[in-house]
């Protein structure tokens, strides 16, 4: 864990990055303080992630909305202003946006899962 002074963040100022999903894109934006990653992420429309996710992660929809699946088969819509929220290796899930999404994604250290 690290201390983290008070801080603004410009998202503005802050590099974007695409990474391709099975189809779509995703933009990200990504801020890193030690173990603690903050990010913007944009999903085009018809976006399809290109794996399954087991990280830990606090997501927040900021506009839109996208369906996470999970490998079990049960899927969830989130709309502007709902989250979710779940610990290393305890989901795997995917995320899949029809019209596109704008989200806010917390994860890092924290979320590890212990026994």
């Amino acid at each position: 864990m690290i201390n983290i002074p008070f801080q603004t963040i410009n998202w503005s100022a802050i590099q974007k990055e695409e990474y391709p999903g099975e189809t779509g894109t995703a933009i990200w934006q990504t801020l890193q303080l030690g173990g603690l990653r903050i990010r913007i992420v944009e999903y085009s429309e018809g976006y399809l992630a290109d794996h399954w996710c087991e990280k830990g992660h606090i997501v927040h929809c900021l506009e839109g909305e996208f369906v996470s699946e999970r490998l079990s088969g049960e899927k969830d819509v989130l709309k502007a202003g709902d989250s979710f929220v779940v610990s290393d290796n305890l989901s795997s899930h995917r995320s899949q946006s029809i019209n596109g999404v704008k989200l806010l994604i917390i994860d890092g250290d924290f979320l590890k899962h212990f026994e």
